[in-house]
């Protein structure tokens, strides 16, 4: 199956909402999300752009995620975990399992690659450690 006929724009926007709706409300994670967005509209349409192009090759984003989460003060892995455990909750909930099978794969290379970034970054001496995730 082709990127783009993966999903619709709107399958993404439910999914990337209904994720977010999750974080903010989550006791470990809200607080942390809602500490660095000032503008969740903005953050929400920033998404969206992020996994179209991730999910449908759309070309409509545009950024470098990683300075963001680095500049994060303690960081740990297990938050990163608790991020894929409720990305997985969210995608559970989608009729289309083509998109979910994919988007959760996308999910775990991201969460990875941000965890190593932010430990070179962060503790560039010490053995990089896993995100223990089922």
């Amino acid at each position: 199956m082709a990127r783009g006929e993966l999903c619709t724009e709107e399958e993404i926007t439910t999914l990337v909402h209904n994720f977010y709706d999750r974080i903010r409300a989550d006791a470990l994670l809200g607080p942390i999300f809602n500490a660095h967005i000032d503008d969740w509209d903005e953050h929400l349409a920033i998404m969206v752009r992020f996994w179209s192009s991730m999910l449908l090759g759309a070309g409509t984003y545009e950024g470098t995620p990683m300075p963001k989460h680095v500049a994060l003060p303690d960081l740990k892995a297990n938050m990163f975990s608790h991020w894929l455990a409720l990305f997985d909750l969210t995608t559970q909930e989608l009729p289309n399992r083509a998109l979910a099978e994919r988007a959760n794969e996308y999910a775990q290379r991201i969460a990875r690659s941000l965890w190593y970034g932010y430990q070179l970054n962060n503790n560039p001496n010490q053995p990089l450690t896993e995100i223990n995730h089922g």
